[in-house]
C-alpha cells in the first residue's frame, strides 16, 4: 500500500528525566475552569465544564519559538496545567502548557454565534513543557505566567473549579480517552495580549517550567 501524500511526522513531547517521547494523539482543552477567569470572561461560576480542541500538530515543543499567527491583532496567553493520558485512560504525567488564542477572532465568532475553532486550533497554538511522569500526587500549587519578566497570571491549581479527576471523568463521557491524549485544564485570570519579541515564561509548582519567544 502506498500513500497519496507524504506522511507528516508524529507530534511528540519529551518526557522529563528520560529519553522517551510522548506521542500526541489529540489535544482537549477545558474552558473557564478558574472562578476569577470565568468572571473575567463573563461566565457563571456554576456552569459545568466545557471542552474545545486543538489539533495534535498545534504542539510547540520545549525551547522552540512561537511565530505570531496570521489573521489576528490580539494574540492572548493562557497558562495551564496539562494532563497527559497513558494506558487505560490513566494519568501518565503532567506538563506546563499555554493555550494561545486569537482573541479578536474568538470574540467575533462568539458575537455571531459561530464556532471558534480558528481562534483556538491554529498552527503553533499549544506550547508545552516536557512531561513529568505521574508520581501519585496531583499538582495543587502555584501556577503562574510572566511576559518579559512581569507576572501576568498567577493562582493555585487547587483553585480550579473542576479538579483533574473530575475533568478526566467528564471528558471520558464525551470521548474514549486514549494514550497520547493531552488535556489542557483551564487558565487563571490575567489573560492578556502578546507582541512579537515578547518572552513568555510559565511554571506550575511540582511540574516544571516553560519558556518561549514570540517571533
Amino acid at each position: 500500500m502506498t500513500y497519496a501524500v507524504q506522511i507528516r511526522p508524529q507530534p511528540v513531547v519529551p518526557v522529563d528525566g528520560s529519553d522517551q517521547l510522548f506521542p500526541v494523539r489529540r489535544i482537549l482543552c477545558v474552558g473557564r475552569n478558574y472562578a476569577a477567569h470565568r468572571r473575567e470572561m463573563g461566565g457563571d461560576d456554576r456552569d459545568p465544564p466545557f471542552f474545545f480542541s486543538k489539533p495534535a500538530d498545534a504542539i510547540v515543543p520545549p525551547g522552540a519559538d512561537v511565530p505570531y499567527p496570521s489573521a489576528t491583532g490580539d494574540l492572548h496567553h493562557e497558562i495551564e496545567l496539562v494532563v497527559a493520558i497513558g494506558e487505560g485512560g490513566a494519568i501518565f504525567g503532567f506538563a506546563v502548557g499555554v493555550d494561545l488564542t486569537r482573541r479578536d477572532l474568538q470574540n467575533g465568532f462568539k458575537a455571531k454565534g459561530q464556532p471558534w475553532d480558528a481562534a483556538k486550533g491554529f498552527d503553533a497554538s499549544a506550547p508545552i513543557s516536557a512531561i513529568r511522569p505521574f508520581d501519585g500526587a496531583i499538582p495543587q500549587g502555584r501556577i503562574a505566567l510572566s511576559v518579559n519578566g512581569e507576572i501576568r497570571q498567577q493562582a493555585q491549581v487547587a483553585d480550579m473549579i473542576w479538579s483533574v479527576e473530575e475533568i478526566i471523568a467528564e471528558a471520558g463521557k464525551l470521548w474514549a480517552l486514549e494514550p497520547g491524549d493531552l488535556i489542557y485544564t483551564g487558565t487563571p485570570e490575567g489573560v492578556a495580549a502578546l507582541q512579537r519579541g515578547d518572552t513568555v515564561t510559565g511554571a506550575v509548582e511540582g511540574v516544571g517550567t516553560l519558556a518561549f519567544r514570540i517571533v
